[in-house]
């Protein structure tokens, strides 16, 4: 046995109250190297007077990955508290007892001794995390607000170019806005959207937003609140929830409070809003030159036309703070997507997550995090945030044809086992956005390998994300070529792609609770055909999965109902799935 890859630590993704009164266990072990793993446990102040130490329950093997297995089990307490070890069985025969203070030979007098055992003190309900419901049963569409429609021409800014006129680079407008997404909220209802996810829509002076001038108002290119109040109500009329973007790692460069401080510089009452390190901080001054990596204040990156807030600060924290709770109470907003979240400290995401989830317990806080996010993922911060490590790991393997099979379950495992059970469950996936390049434009334009990845993903935990203009078939690279208008001609729309995704929309919504809270089993995971089966299944239910990435044909049973298929053919052997065909099953 390879005792140094076993891992458990308390009160963690490995231990942790998954509803009121039912806990949730983990144990890592190395990749087949462990033929069971079982569970000694029970009250810690009746360990003699039960001998529960005599006793243990079996764990169930959930994941496996290139290096590991994992193991979990789930288990309530009578008089919530709980205390417990492992009893591991290698291989090779070998018996050991790991708890909270090592490892040890299995033996009945390590077992007795109540100081060797991993404890829940007590089910605190208060410390639980929380994932909203609604979440899980949501496919989100996201929208750039100055590329998705012009609804209202009069309120254009200058020089607005006619709409799809050109490819859009960064600094011109094309007159989107939010009157555009009233007048086209049906269509989504059509798609089977049931949450949208805006960009920026506060005042600011770039197409993008993300400068802001003003939180406290919609961008006058955009519209009014009137109008967003209208935008609201009439989404939620048609059961759409409603998520905005909030940027508060930085501000814009004229905004208000650093435009004080360019005229003022220290004398400024807003100097301390920011990351300065010398005065003057006006652009061009002080030996800094725009874009250089020698700014008198710390930025966005190197971006000068965005200065860092300093969230330490308590007058920041409390502008910060009316802003966020203002759009939840006077707008009745559903969440907040964070950018750049992991630049901001936990201290104010903590007094953040207060503050909105006191207005409403169901709100939804996501954040912009694009790599390993456990310190956010507690329960007091985030409830999700965007999982581009998924979104990586699915494209790698079909999109760009750069890892294997197994490296892609690996892949989804870690990230699944990085996080609690209800963190999964409410996860954003997407597979493209406004940062980066279309999903069609990675897939070289190929729509079968684009359907085989949204299909894919449709499938797994979480909840997935449309960016605008991929249902019929929009291309697009980086940034800004991504950010083109939304095509509205039908004419000039994929109208075939378009029905394809709706309905995998409604296979999503119709197999919700297996999609949502079923295991992830793979049968088969074949590198060489880069074939792949598995299967979401609940006690209650199961949804399998057959991929096929490679150009060999695959054969599968044909006494199965079909949900939804790609390159699939009938005959007498069964269901051929061809190259870059796929089929659902149930």
């Amino acid at each position: 046995m390879e005792r140094a890859a076993l891992l458990h630590r308390p009160d963690s993704e490995y231990a942790y109250l998954f509803e009121k009164d039912v806990m949730h266990v983990r144990l890592r072990t190395k990749k087949d190297d462990i033929k069971e793993v079982s569970v000694i446990k029970g009250d810690p102040y009746l360990i003699h007077e039960d001998e529960w130490y005599k006793f243990s329950e079996p764990m169930k093997k959930i994941a496996s990955t290139e290096d590991y297995d994992y193991w979990q089990i789930a288990f309530g307490a009578e008089f919530k508290r709980i205390q417990y070890a492992f009893h591991v069985i290698g291989n090779d025969g070998e018996e050991v007892f790991y708890g909270d203070r090592g490892i040890f030979e299995m033996s009945e007098a390590v077992a007795e001794k109540a100081e060797n055992y991993f404890r829940m003190p007590f089910f605190q309900e208060i410390d639980r995390f929380k994932a909203p419901e609604w979440v899980k049963e949501t496919v989100w569409y996201q929208i750039f607000p100055e590329r998705f429609a012009n609804g209202d021409k009069t309120n254009d800014p200058e020089g607005t170019l006619p709409w799809g006129s050109q490819l859009p680079g960064r600094e011109d407008f094309f007159g989107g806005d939010l009157q555009g997404v009233i007048d086209n909220l049906d269509y989504l209802v059509d798609l089977g959207i049931n949450g949208l996810y805006f960009c920026p829509i506060f005042k600011a002076s770039s197409n993008h937003k993300y400068d802001t001038i003003d939180y406290f108002d919609i961008d006058p290119d955009f519209g009014d609140k009137k109008l967003f109040k209208q935008l609201v109500d009439e989404a939620h009329k048609r059961g759409i929830k409603i998520m905005l973007d909030a940027v508060f790692n930085h501000m814009g460069y004229y905004s208000p409070q650093f435009q004080d401080v360019v005229k003022n510089g220290e004398k400024s009452a807003y100097k301390d809003w920011f990351h300065i390190h010398s005065f003057p901080v006006e652009i061009g001054k002080n030996g800094n030159v725009e874009g250089a990596k020698t700014l008198s204040f710390d930025t966005f990156a190197f971006t000068p036309m965005m200065p860092k807030l300093n969230t330490a600060n308590k007058e920041v924290q409390d502008y910060l703070l009316e802003i966020a709770t203002y759009w939840v109470r006077e707008f009745n907003i559903d969440a907040w997507r964070l950018d750049v979240a992991n630049e901001v400290d936990h201290h104010f995401w903590k007094k953040f997550y207060e503050a909105t989830t006191a207005i409403d317990k169901d709100f939804y806080i996501l954040g912009e995090i694009w790599h390993s996010s456990q310190s956010w993922l507690n329960g007091d911060e985030f409830h999700a945030v965007m999982n581009y490590a998924f979104t990586e790991t699915v494209t790698n393997f079909f999109v760009k044809d750069a890892i294997s099979s197994t490296k892609m379950a690996s892949g989804l495992y870690e990230q699944l086992m990085l996080y609690r059970d209800q963190t999964n469950q409410v996860m954003f996936n997407c597979l493209d956005s406004h940062d980066t390049p279309r999903l069609l434009h990675q897939a070289d334009e190929n729509k079968d390998v684009a359907k085989m990845a949204l299909a894919f993903t449709f499938m797994q935990h979480g909840s997935p994300c449309i960016y605008y203009g991929t249902e019929v078939g929009m291309t697009g690279a980086g940034d800004p070529d991504c950010r083109r208008c939304m095509v509205w001609d039908e004419k000039e729309q994929d109208r075939e792609f378009y029905s394809f995704v709706k309905q995998l929309v409604a296979l999503r919504k119709e197999y919700q609770p297996i999609l949502s809270y079923g295991d992830l089993v793979f049968q088969e995971l074949n590198n060489e055909e880069k074939f792949v089966v598995f299967s979401r299944q609940t006690e209650t239910g199961k949804v399998d999965g057959f991929f096929n990435k490679g150009k060999e044909n695959q054969i599968i049973s044909g006494d199965r109902t079909i949900l939804l298929s790609q390159n699939v053919e009938m005959t007498d052997k069964g269901y051929i799935v061809k190259e870059n065909g796929f089929i659902i099953t149930k």
